[in-house]
């Protein structure tokens, strides 16, 4: 028996993300096989987003370009951003779903940020750029980001991304029960 396949464009050509996406639905939907596809999608908000707010828009936005100018099944973006809560400032990240028929949106886990990271995104640096200076490495936004930095590997950028989307798949898998209406 041939299993269904379907398409997924992701709105970053980031790795990380591309395989987060790949690792959720597949998990998700055991038979379809997918193949998913990263693609410049731009954000429409600044490099390093620092509210809630700015940070769900961004993800909005490469997902209605991406809905814009490629043909799909799904879409999915995820964007991810800080912001400055009355417990402290976090990081964290939006996911935006959209099969054509229905937008989920999720967010995934806060991660404390240490006061003096948030100081320097606040002077306009990146996260991915201050966590580099700080631990002496290389392109981590690529690799295990500051989850994995500061969670001494327990939790990485992938993992986080992963849940999130799990989480955020929910009703596509539930439909009866969110009354959606998906073909």
């Amino acid at each position: 028996m041939s299993r269904k396949s379907q398409k997924i464009i992701i709105g970053s050509k980031n790795p990380v993300k591309i395989n987060a996406v790949k690792n959720a639905f597949s998990a998700m939907f055991p038979d379809v096989v997918f193949s998913c596809e990263g693609v410049s999608a731009p954000s429409g908000v600044a490099d390093q987003p620092m509210t809630a707010e700015e940070t769900l828009l961004g993800a909005e936005n490469r997902v209605s370009y991406a809905k814009t100018h490629f043909q799909a099944d799904w879409y999915v973006a995820i964007e991810g951003g800080v912001d400055n809560f009355k417990y402290g400032p976090a990081t964290f990240a939006y996911i935006v779903i959209d099969n054509k028929q229905h937008v989920q949106v999720g967010r995934s886990s806060n991660l404390p940020m240490p006061k003096v990271v948030y100081q320097a995104l606040c002077e306009g640096e990146e996260l991915g750029h201050v966590m580099d200076r700080l631990f002496n490495t290389e392109n981590v936004k690529q690799k295990g980001g500051a989850m994995a930095l500061l969670t001494n590997n327990l939790v990485t950028r992938e993992s986080v991304y992963t849940m999130a989307i799990t989480t955020a798949l929910a009703p596509f898998v539930n439909q009866q029960l969110f009354n959606l209406e998906i073909g």
